[in-house]
């Protein structure tokens, strides 16, 4: 979907519904699966020692990526936190800062930056990808609602009112830009049981150059540490850059991800 209309009001999509969102607390068995799966999932690829920016969620900060932050520490990589405080939302309002944000990393460390966020963190990424690809080496999305209707998610009021920004009010060509194909590597990582954001939101057109995984049964808020995701992450971001391969669901947590389909 190179370029994505907006939802009529006949065809607005539906946020999770309450039962997906009361699920969300399985988050927390989640990550005690990960701490218990630790050695298998220090197992995965190493990385080459380049810098990677991990932005947040809606009203996260970056205690809440701490733990993936870790592991890729562990790997091998520079992972770095946004250090902007708590994320109070504002596409527009954040996009100066995280682009200086990216381009001191990128000068620090004189490499592209790999890019993941989380939700509304992956809408950044993928906004920051748009306008300086010269210094962004891959991004990787979890959760993230960018195409369709991204009204479809139980996080819309919160996200209105602390960012003051209209989802209804977002400019049809912003929307169709950050729906479209990106000009770095992108992967995105979603669940249909995420309980926050419809999981239609979240798929991209495949491309030689852009993937969908699907993670079976992972709730919105455990995307960051969930073992089958983290997995998916290390693979992704370890491969050369310049260079794009197809994720291989052959591999330990093969059982937790979705097939892969030519049409999703």
């Amino acid at each position: 979907m190179a370029a994505v209309d907006r939802a009529t009001p006949h065809h607005r999509l539906r946020p999770p519904s309450l039962a997906l969102l009361l699920a969300e607390v399985r988050s927390l068995l989640e990550f005690n699966a990960s701490i218990l799966l630790s050695p298998l999932l220090l197992q995965a690829p190493k990385g080459d020692g380049h810098p990677v920016l991990v932005l947040p969620g809606l009203l996260a900060s970056d205690l809440s990526t701490a733990p993936l932050r870790r592991y890729l520490r562990a790997l091998g990589y520079q992972p770095f936190a946004w250090e902007l405080g708590r994320n109070f939302g504002g596409v527009y309002r954040m996009r100066g800062r995280l682009r200086r944000r990216l381009t001191a990393i990128h000068q620090a460390s004189g490499r592209k930056v790999s890019v993941v966020g989380w939700s509304l963190g992956g809408v950044y990424a993928r906004d920051l990808a748009l306008h300086a690809p010269e210094t962004i080496r891959c991004i990787v999305t979890l959760g993230t609602p960018f195409s369709g209707d991204i009204t479809a998610t139980n996080a819309r009021r919160v996200y209105e009112r602390l960012s003051g920004e209209d989802l209804d009010e977002i400019g049809l060509d912003d929307l169709t830009a950050l729906a479209g194909d990106m000009p770095v590597p992108t992967t995105s990582i979603y669940s249909r049981t995420d309980g926050i954001v419809n999981w239609r939101t979240s798929r991209l057109r495949p491309s030689p150059t852009a993937e969908n995984i699907e993670v079976l049964f992972a709730s919105h808020t455990g995307l960051t540490v969930n073992a089958a995701v983290l997995w998916a992450i290390a693979d992704r971001l370890a491969q050369p850059e310049g260079a794009f391969v197809p994720f291989d669901r052959s591999g330990p947590f093969a059982l937790a991800y979705a097939a892969r389909s030519p049409a999703a």
